[in-house]
């Protein structure tokens, strides 16, 4: 198909030009016809004067002699000048040859003369390269032969180096034995060492435990001193006459004491201190009783004021979404029937009775199909559709772009015409400007402005914008 609109497009411009000839060639016509009017006029005229003249010249005519003789005459001046005539085309036809070929021969010529010169400028080069090859010759063989001297150089140099380098591995071998007796006695010194460090760590170990330990024991002898000082107001010496304890006598086991104290420990505990603050910190827990209340209150009325305002805003958002959503429908109507040149089509709200949950459904009927659900149309037709209903949407809140990829690739030539037709009447309205991303030979052809991306070279790519109507002008003009 685009194939086809290719060669109507290529047929259309051929009939177009052909348009523009034949109206240049009515024009010239009708300066020939005016041309040949005056030309008639002016015939007629002389029509008339010849009349005059004929009559005049019939009359002479009769008085003349016989004309045989004479139109042989003329029948013979027009053999020879018929014969003249044929030699004066060959003699031209032979004459436009020579040009011909002198012309020939001329730019020949010309070639030559520039061949002849691009031969000179390539001779001067090579003569140049010549003169500095020669240069560069000279310089490698002075460089040549220094280089030849270099091996015997290099080998004397070699020898010597031989030579120290066998001085340097005797000496370097008598440094590693003794680099290796060292070492061992190294090594016999860091073992005495460690074992010396070993043992002092050990003894400075025992040390600190030995040490923190006493620490510890006199810290607990200090801390049960003064907690028997604190609780019982005595020396530890009287502990045992205010328990009524015989030093003597054998003591009951550590756990059967330790239970005894936890128990009397307990029932003081239970009974608790005396709370001197009852009586204020009552008041102030009345008080934050008092300010959570009112705090409660005002939050419950803020609740009920934001539920009434979401009220509000919801009964508004319906009834704006309604109005909108009537007004995008009759212009979905509207450009449905321009698009598809006829039929019926509908939006409608489904699935919830609140229409700010409720579903968009889209019922279309082109010219000759019964209404039935946009999935049940054909690919160009869902499109269009789908046009429409965007199209409807920017006619009811304009925005100030709107782009559109690929939206014509389903649609047949026809279907392009009307939404291209569509795209220029909305353009010119000047609220929505469309960028449309297209391959389709008849929206760019339909475009203000075209933009694309060529690759003048491998892996460079460049953009390229032109102005149709700028174009267009220019044509017309020329």
């Amino acid at each position: 198909a685009r194939n086809g609109v290719q060669i109507a497009l290529d047929k259309l411009n051929v009939a177009r030009e052909a348009a523009s000839r034949l109206a240049q060639e009515t024009s010239a016509r009708q300066s020939r016809m005016d041309a040949a009017t005056e030309l008639a006029e002016r015939l007629s005229e002389e029509s008339t004067a010849l009349t005059s003249d004929l009559s005049v010249s019939s009359s002479k005519l009769d008085g003349l002699p016989d004309e045989g003789p004479g139109r042989q005459k003329v029948a013979e001046l027009r053999a020879e000048l018929a014969e003249a005539r044929s030699q004066q085309a060959s003699r031209q036809n032979a004459l436009d040859q020579l040009a011909r070929d002198t012309e020939s021969r001329l730019r020949r010529a010309e070639a030559i003369e520039s061949e002849r010169n691009s031969w000179h400028e390539r001779a001067a080069g090579a003569t140049d390269r010549i003169a500095e090859l020669s240069s560069r010759a000279d310089e490698t063989e002075t460089a040549l032969t220094a280089l030849r001297q270099r091996p015997t150089e290099l080998a004397e140099r070699r020898e010597s180096l031989f030579e120290e380098i066998a001085a340097a591995e005797k000496v370097r071998a008598e440094a590693a034995d003794r680099l290796a007796e060292a070492e061992t006695l190294l090594a016999e010194s860091d073992r005495a060492v460690k074992s010396a460090e070993s043992d002092l760590a050990s003894a400075r170990e025992l040390k600190v435990r030995t040490e923190a330990a006493e620490e510890a024991a006199r810290t607990a002898l200090a801390g049960v001193v003064e907690r028997i000082s604190e609780r019982l107001q005595v020396r530890p010496e009287g502990v045992a006459p205010l328990a009524e304890i015989d030093p003597e006598a054998s003591q009951p086991e550590e756990d059967v004491l330790q239970a005894r104290l936890d128990r009397l420990l307990r029932e003081r505990d239970n009974v608790g201190p005396v709370n001197l603050r009852a009586e204020t910190e009552a008041a102030e827990l009345d008080e934050q009783i008092a300010g959570m209340i009112a705090e409660r209150q005002d939050l419950e009325a803020a609740i009920g004021r934001l539920r009434q305002g979401i009220s509000q805003l919801n009964r508004e958002a319906r009834e704006r979404l309604l109005g909108s959503f009537e007004t995008v429908n009759s212009h979905f109507q509207e450009l449905f029937q321009r698009l598809f040149g006829g039929g019926k089509a509908h939006l409608a709200l489904t699935e919830a009775d609140d229409p700010l949950n409720a579903g968009l459904e889209i019922f279309a009927s082109p010219p000759g199909k019964r209404l039935q659900h946009l999935s049940l149309l054909s690919g160009g037709e869902q499109a269009l559709t789908a046009i429409a209903v965007l199209f409807a949407v920017f006619l009811t809140n304009p925005a100030p772009i709107c782009v559109l990829d690929e939206v014509d690739a389903p649609l047949d030539d026809a279907n392009v015409d009307r939404f291209c037709t569509l795209v220029e009447e909305m353009a010119r309205e000047g609220v929505t400007r469309f960028l449309i991303i297209t391959h389709h030979r008849m929206t760019m052809a339909r475009v203000d402005r075209l933009f694309g991306v060529t690759m003048p070279e491998q892996g460079l790519s460049q953009l390229v914008s032109v102005d149709l109507q700028d174009a267009v002008a220019l044509r017309k003009s020329a």
